[in-house]
């Protein structure tokens, strides 16, 4: 028996007794002694970048790597030299990449200015090498394997405890779902995924897996989202009655109409696998790399890319669960694209003693108009977000840190309260120390993150509906049908959940 069967047949019991199984406990704990072996899937430029961070964690061992794409040089190059400093950070200052020459020592620096926005799973497999080289060498280390289909992946290797998923939206649902169902805790990119129903099912396979789980909502872990949560809780505004939020995306093509050419798929991707669930179509650029995020079967738009963020701080704030009502306007529309901008209004009923709130969105450069509580010196941020209540206001960022009261009388006269929840270690150490078997439930769980999904996603239903969209949560159900077929679409053969 393997320590993976082992930990399932006498873990889930003793889970049960220090945190609910809906939400944490149940089978492929790690002790605590022992390290959580990872395998990433999906390792483009934005996989990479969480696989560094989750490298450099002393209790973490990195064991497989996957993606679609075998390797290409056309991804974005995030900041050439924020991606030198990680990987120097995380290799060392004298390491070279396998690919460009095994033998001969390389500086790293010149290697990764000449292979910035070179990502998939061959440069993922030879990162991870090459930082456990040393462990290697002495026996330690057995290598990091490589697939192009993550059904394989968990299939074949047995250890693997966790998995960080880093794929494109579209995917998100497919592999942290079958992750699940093996017992494997995930950590997931943001957004969680890029339908309502999707969503649900996530939160549903969390809660019958009992797997620790947690998206990369780096701000719901953070100072601000406490200090934020203190001062309306403490009165600073009084009951809450509007949200205003506004983001500076998109920054990739929106409101384009479906490419004409069709170019051939590059040597080592498989399109097919890439595709997934969504409907077959020809491989062109304007599609992958990044570019996916502006297209309805790949990705969510603009609120799917930073909504994520700042609703879930507005959740945590006000307490919120679901919107009994959304409505949208926006730019012109095509049929497969989301539009370069829009506004979307978002109706929240009263929880408790808790006022309704409505919670507008803008992006695409849309702003609103200048709160009357602004002061002379108060200036509207390129993105940020406005608590509105009976007795003032708050302007934050994106967010929601940096929050300052409006207006200035109101600031001069609040007394900051006391520190009352508790902090937190970080996002990623959340879920790291809930693999473990830590009684502490991750902040962005699966559960939670669900509600928030759900609701930006019920925007950009409302967005390519043109309607005003009534909801019911629970029985999942729309006012209309055309919102009901956007809201649980139609998946290829193969890929329900």
């Amino acid at each position: 028996m393997n320590r993976r069967r082992f930990l399932q047949s006498t873990g889930t019991a003793a889970a049960g007794l220090v945190l609910p199984r809906r939400l944490l406990g149940g089978p492929g704990h790690v002790p605590p002694s022992e390290k959580v072996n990872l395998a990433f899937i999906g390792t483009g430029s934005q996989g990479l970048r969480v696989m560094f961070g989750f490298l450099s964690q002393p209790d973490v061992q990195g064991v497989a790597v996957c993606d679609p794409n075998r390797q290409s040089s056309d991804y974005p190059q995030w900041g050439r030299g924020e991606f030198c400093n990680s990987v120097r950070k995380l290799l060392g200052t004298n390491s070279g990449w396998e690919w460009l020459s095994p033998n001969d020592p390389v500086d790293l620096t010149r290697t990764v200015k000449a292979t910035a926005g070179t990502c998939g799973r061959e440069p993922a497999r030879q990162i991870v090498e090459a930082y456990y080289a040393k462990q290697k060498e002495a026996g330690a280390y057995k290598g990091c394997a490589a697939y192009s289909s993550y059904r394989d992946l968990l299939e074949k290797e047995k250890d693997v405890d966790a998995v960080v998923v880093g794929a494109a939206d579209h995917l998100h649902a497919a592999i942290a779902i079958a992750s699940m169902k093996k017992g494997k805790h995930v950590y997931g990119q943001k957004p969680m995924t890029r339908t309502v129903y999707e969503a649900r099912r996530m939160a549903e396979a969390a809660r019958e897996a009992g797997v620790a789980t947690q998206v990369a909502i780096g701000n719901q872990a953070s100072e601000s989202t406490r200090v934020l949560c203190e001062m309306v809780w403490a009165g600073a505004i009084g009951p809450v009655r509007q949200v205003i939020n506004w983001s500076s995306r998109p920054f990739w093509p929106q409101g384009v109409d479906r490419p004409k050419e069709e170019p051939p798929v590059p040597e080592g991707m498989d399109w097919n696998l890439w595709l997934g669930p969504s409907p077959e179509r020809p491989f062109h650029r304007l599609y992958h790399p990044f570019n996916w995020r502006g297209w309805h079967d790949f990705g969510g738009g603009a609120i799917g890319d930073m909504g994520c963020y700042s609703f879930d701080t507005i959740f945590r704030v006000l307490k919120l669960e679901a919107p009994s009502a959304v409505e949208s306007s926006s730019s012109e529309a095509t049929p497969e694209t989301y539009p370069k901008a829009c506004a979307m209004h978002f109706d929240f009923p009263a929880r408790g003693d808790l006022p309704p709130v409505k919670v507008t969105w803008y992006d695409g450069g849309l702003k609103p108009p200048r709160p009357a509580e602004f002061g002379a010196k108060d200036r509207m941020r390129a993105e940020g977000m406005l608590f509105v209540g009976d007795k003032g206001a708050i302007l934050c960022g994106f967010t929601g840190d940096n929050p300052v009261l409006l207006p200035e009388s109101r600031r001069k006269e609040f007394e900051p309260p006391p520190k009352t929840l508790p902090r937190s270690p970080g996002n990623e150490r959340e879920w790291i120390d809930a693999c473990k078997g830590a009684k502490t439930v991750p902040g962005a769980n699966f559960v939670f993150t669900g509600s928030v999904t759900e609701t930006i996603m019920l925007g950009n239903v409302a967005l390519r509906t043109g309607e005003r969209i009534a909801w019911e949560r629970e029985p999942m159900k729309a006012s209309s049908s055309a919102a009901q077929k956007i809201i649980r679409p139609e998946f290829r053969a193969g890929w329900d959940l």
